[in-house]
C-alpha cells in the first residue's frame, strides 16, 4: 500500500474554483482500480492551502491513473506543492 499526501498552494481567491474543478478528478480516481481514498480539500486556516491525499493498493495502479494527471489549467494554478510518496508495510488500529 501507498499513501500520498501532502498540501498545495493555489491563489486564495481561487481556491473554491480549484476544488470544484477537481471534483471529476475526485470521482474519476475513486472509481479507479486500486484506489482506496482520494481527496483534495480546502484548509480551514489557510485560505490558499488545498490538502492532498491518496491512498492506493499498488505504485502500478496509481501510475496507470496518474497518466491522465491534472488538467494543464490546474497545473498552471499551483503556485507551490509539498507532496510526498510515502511506502507502507502494515496497517494497524490506532
Amino acid at each position: 500500500m501507498l499513501i500520498i499526501a501532502g498540501s498545495l498552494q493555489v491563489e486564495p481567491d481561487a481556491r473554491d474554483s480549484y476544488l470544484a474543478g477537481c471534483a471529476q478528478v475526485i470521482a474519476q480516481a475513486r472509481a479507479t482500480p486500486g484506489c482506496l481514498d482520494f481527496l483534495l480539500a480546502a484548509d480551514p486556516l489557510e485560505p490558499g492551502r488545498i490538502h492532498v491525499y491518496e491512498r492506493w493498493e499498488s505504485p502500478e495502479q496509481l501510475e496507470a491513473f496518474r497518466d491522465s494527471g491534472p488538467s494543464e489549467e490546474q497545473t498552471v494554478a499551483i503556485l507551490d506543492a509539498g507532496v510526498n510518496r510515502y511506502l507502507i508495510s502494515g496497517v494497524e488500529a490506532p
